[in-house]
């Protein structure tokens, strides 16, 4: 008697199902069922045989199940069938993933080959399990069963690391046949490594539990036989439809909406996060993917093709649709192969192996990385088109509720002549005089910002199409120019055209300068958003400014605005603030250049241009001076107020950089950057309209101590006189007088062999303000920078005095990993642990290593070391700038190798841009003069370069 290959391939529905079992001979094991030499799907990555050669595995397992002899145990026969079945999952993932790095862009065909291979591991695994452990052959009605592939599997769809999720199916209560049956499949699959997602119910069970849980109910949607009963299958798929499908849609939309928007949320809410999830971020495959199951819910569709048929999508945009899928599970299965397990987070450090694995190259001016995420962006931006689109059509056919924009007003504004209102969305009248005045694209806009109605998708798809009628005629039109600036300046919310205009390629045809930066990703950790988005956030924090919503958070860019500023000027340079980036050339001057031929085409006038390129050429000046410069130092006050020459343009430049700093991302701005950069504009705006002398020294130094005096009322006069007359002017004008206070009392009672320090919460600085006081001695500097780094604080700021007694007066501002003030209970210990280090207990290099390194996402960013030396900007000192690669102990090393070479540090100032960091350091040498020498400056910057990258080996060890 022949063993029969216990599935049929049915010619109706193309699923598995399994004949009447005979008892099997294990001596006849090996036949070979024909059914496995034809019949084998097409459209795989390669022939199906290479991935899974069904006939010579069955006859390879047949041997092997024979040579146990004529009554194996169980456990022999699930190790033979796990052993037989691993080498073919090794070879068959190693053929489609040797095709995929042939063809890192051919991922439908990859992800069904995946879904191949399972299948048929499935399917021996279930013959093995029902015919040869557990051979029933008097089967009952009762003892049916049907294993089905659901959720992404059940799509046919398989990245190589996921999930298998099965259901097993009998029609009443499970038998003690059908357990031991699904048991022994589940050991051996999971002996296989397979991450395996199951249940088993029955048809009830799963009409039931769809009805409660939308998970459970969305994977139903695409539930998918792998094998065995046909009839029970079918079953189900109709009960499932007339049930509970069939009366549930609109419920299930606006389950799958909410879910949508849950899942937003908590992927950050934005489709530019700079580490996207290729699955489960916006704009990602589950966007893609949920669009389908809600037309797969309603309409009954098998294939994605047909939502062109039911007039869901264009042609077009079901052309977008596949490109933008395939795109992401071309990304989704490079993340997978190269981490080696299930992996949807595209972060930094896989960023760069995803773009080298899928062929990208660099160009000049971007790496492959940047080229490659800006691929990326722009598929999410469409997969959010799709959305919008498909949305609308669903409430056009009345199937999804509409916006009910009547509860925002309580008269619904009307559109002016030529425009109409579809579902709550404006839209236009007649498409072929709409299209017939090339304006009316921008008159939209207008409209739409003026009703508050959102743009009607048949609009959309509209202007996407005819952007060939945004040429120059249309850009030099006084009307058209006006119409742009009105976006911006007048109704409140620019940020809202913009970014739509922006996604349906409007803002690069109507300033083509502008497509360079659309979706452009920088491969920072510093940057949150791609350069058109950053742009867009900044336009928006200038209009919340505007609408007095930030007043209490930016008093000075408030009041600038509230006295008035020319707002043309101010939008249209953040507007093209960062048009320059992506090329060789430094990003200001060559955006100042784009300005001064896009500011005209704009409408503005002569003065007007020239002020937009100035602040497009320096709109970094007010930033870079308040971070890596030392505002204490009259000199940098002076010489920032000699570029900016009038208050105007500081109250621009102002308004600016605030706006720049806060549209980085939503962590960026905080208290410590709002404190340097209101200091810096008070101080320059008093000296513009007082004069520069103003700014010195000696009226800072006399204000100083008059505060002190104040501070301190219980202190005898003789007491503070000689406070007073202890410290040298740097001292007085670089402090706050709570820091002063602080001082006083640490050296009221010091001694020689004392070391004195006071940990201090500063909120006004989002820091914590760190004071030490002790006998001075060369290297000091260097060892409290080293001791806060063992403790794990963060230098931002710091200044280190001498006293005219001796006596070393050094304030450190720190912050805590999550770049915040320590916690106030924290403070005592960290106080014990720095009086040790400095004591000599701990050494500050064994406390430091496990803290000094780098984390493996992070390693993957390239900055170049740059150190550069100033004579002009300081009086005193000679700045020397160390722009490097940040990590915990640079500070450390470079402020020891300053005092290995007997260099004295006044003050530091550090400017940390995510894995970016300035460190500016005020030194002079051991006489008090400054290093002009070129052999001199050349010896201190490769001391500091081989402390750099000394340290930097250590860190990636």
């Amino acid at each position: 008697m022949s063993v029969a290959w216990p599935w049929h391939k049915s010619e109706t529905n193309k699923s598995w199902s399994w004949n009447k079992p005979r008892k099997t001979s294990l001596a006849q094991v090996s036949d070979i069922p024909d059914i496995l030499t034809h019949d084998l799907p097409d459209g795989l990555i390669c022939p199906p045989a290479e991935i899974f050669d069904a006939p010579q595995i069955w006859t390879a397992l047949a041997a092997d199940i024979s040579a146990l002899g004529p009554n194996p145990d169980a456990k022999a026969v699930r190790t033979a069938t796990v052993d037989c079945l691993s080498q073919a999952q090794t070879t068959g993932r190693a053929t489609i993933k040797a095709h995929i790095t042939r063809q890192p862009f051919v991922s439908r065909p990859a992800t069904q080959a995946y879904a191949y291979l399972t299948d048929n591991m499935v399917r021996v695994v279930l013959r093995v399990a029902s015919e040869i452990l557990h051979p029933a052959p008097n089967r009952t009605e009762a003892e049916k069963l049907a294993v089905f592939a659901v959720g992404g599997y059940g799509r046919n769809e398989m990245a190589p690391h996921s999930d298998v999720d099965l259901l097993f199916l009998s029609p009443y209560k499970l038998t003690p046949w059908a357990e031991s049956v699904i048991e022994s499949m589940l050991y051996m699959m999971w002996d296989l490594k397979l991450k395996v997602g199951h249940s088993s119910r029955t048809i009830k069970d799963c009409i039931r539990l769809a009805r409660e849980d939308y998970t459970i109910r969305t994977s139903l949607v695409e539930q998918r036989l792998i094998a065995g009963d046909i009839q029970l299958a079918s079953e189900l798929t109709t009960r499932l439809w007339q049930d509970l499908f069939k009366s549930t849609g609109r419920d299930f939309i606006e389950a799958k909406l909410a879910e949508r928007a849950d899942r937003h949320k908590k992927q950050g809410g934005q489709r530019y996060v700079v580490e996207p999830n290729v699955k489960e971020g916006k704009g990602g495959l589950r966007d893609l993917q949920s669009l389908f199951w809600i037309a797969k819910y309603l309409n009954d569709v098998d294939n994605p093709r047909d939502l062109v048929g039911l007039g869901l999508f264009t042609t077009d945009e079901f052309e977008t649709f596949i490109k933008a899928e395939d795109f992401l599970w071309a990304v989704r299965n490079q993340l997978h192969l190269i981490t080696n397990r299930a992996m949807d987070q595209l972060t930094f450090d896989l960023q760069v192996e995803v773009a080298e694995a899928m062929g990208y190259k660099a160009t000049e001016g971007r790496r492959a990385v940047e080229v490659f995420m800006q691929d990326y962006f722009l598929h999410a931006t469409k997969v959010g088109e799709l959305t919008r689109i498909f949305l609308t059509q669903l409430e056009a056919n009345h199937t999804k509720p509409e916006p009910m924009l009547a509860r925002l007003f309580a008269r619904q504004p009307k559109v002016k002549a030529g425009f109409e209102i579809q579902q709550n969305r404006i839209t236009f009248e007649d498409e072929a005089q709409f299209l017939a005045a090339p304006l009316n694209i921008l008159h939209l806009f207008e409209e739409a910002l003026r009703t508050g109605y959102l743009l009607h998708p048949d609009a959309m798809r509209v202007i996407a199409a005819n952007l060939d009628l945004i040429d120059d005629t249309l850009r030099t039109r006084p009307e058209a120019q006006k119409m742009f600036l009105g976006l911006m300046l007048k109704h409140g919310n620019p940020e809202r055209a913009l970014r739509r205009m922006n996604e349906l390629g409007v803002l690069g045809a109507f300033i083509p300068e502008f497509k360079n930066i659309v979706a452009m990703m920088q491969f920072n950790m510093y940057h949150s958003y791609t350069v058109d988005e950053h742009t867009i956030q900044c336009i928006s924090n200038l209009a919340q400014i505007e609408r007095s919503e930030l007043i209490e958070e930016l008093p000075v860019a408030s009041s600038i605005l509230n006295e008035g500023v020319n707002r043309k000027v101010l939008y249209v340079a953040l507007l093209l603030h960062d048009i320059g980036k992506g090329r060789p050339e430094d990003h200001s001057i060559i955006g100042a250049q784009i300005a001064r031929r896009v500011a005209p085409r704009l409408g503005l006038n002569k003065d007007e241009v020239e002020t937009v390129e100035w602040l497009v050429r320096y709109h970094l000046l007010m930033s870079d001076t308040a971070q890596k410069r030392d505002i204490a130092d009259p000199r940098t006050v002076r010489d920032f107020a000699k570029a900016v020459t009038t208050v105007k343009r500081l109250n621009l430049l102002t308004v600016l950089t605030v706006c720049d700093i806060r549209g980085v991302g939503p962590d960026v701005w905080n208290n410590w950057k709002a404190a340097l950069i209101r200091a810096l504009y008070r101080q320059t705006r008093r000296g513009l309209e007082n004069g520069l002398e103003d700014i010195n020294r000696t009226t800072r130094g006399f204000e100083a101590k008059k505060n002190l005096r104040a501070a301190l009322p219980n202190w005898d006069k003789k007491a503070l006189r000689a406070e007073t007359n202890r410290h040298y002017p740097p001292y007085w004008q670089g402090l706050h007088v709570t820091a002063h206070v602080d001082f006083a009392l640490l050296l009221a009672d010091v001694r020689d062999d004392q070391i004195s320090l006071k940990l201090t919460p500063d909120e006004d600085r989002d820091a914590t303000r760190a004071c030490f006081a002790m006998p001075d001695h060369p290297g000091i500097f260097s060892r409290i920078s080293g001791a806060l780094a063992s403790v794990g604080a963060n230098v931002v700021d710091a200044r280190s005095y001498t006293t005219k007694d001796g006596y070393v007066t050094a304030v450190f501002w720190v912050q805590d990993a999550a770049e915040t003030p320590f916690e106030a209970s924290r403070l005592p210990r960290l106080t014990q642990m720095l009086e040790k280090i400095l004591k000599g207990e701990v050494l500050a290099r064994d406390a430091l290593e496990p803290r000094d390194k780098l984390k493996k996402r992070e390693k993957a960013f390239r900055v170049p070391t740059t150190i550069t030396f100033d004579n002009e900007g300081s009086d005193i000192y000679t700045i020397i700038e160390v722009d490097t690669r940040d990590r915990p102990g640079l500070l450390f090393d470079l402020t020891r190798t300053f005092a290995n070479s007997n260099i004295y540090i006044a003050s530091a100032v550090i400017a940390t841009y995510g894995e970016q960091v300035v460190d500016t350091f005020y030194v002079k040498d051991m006489f008090g003069l400054k290093f002009h020498a070129e052999s001199k400056q050349k010896s201190i910057e490769k001391w500091l370069r081989e402390a750099i990258n000394e340290g930097s080996e250590r860190a990636r060890s």
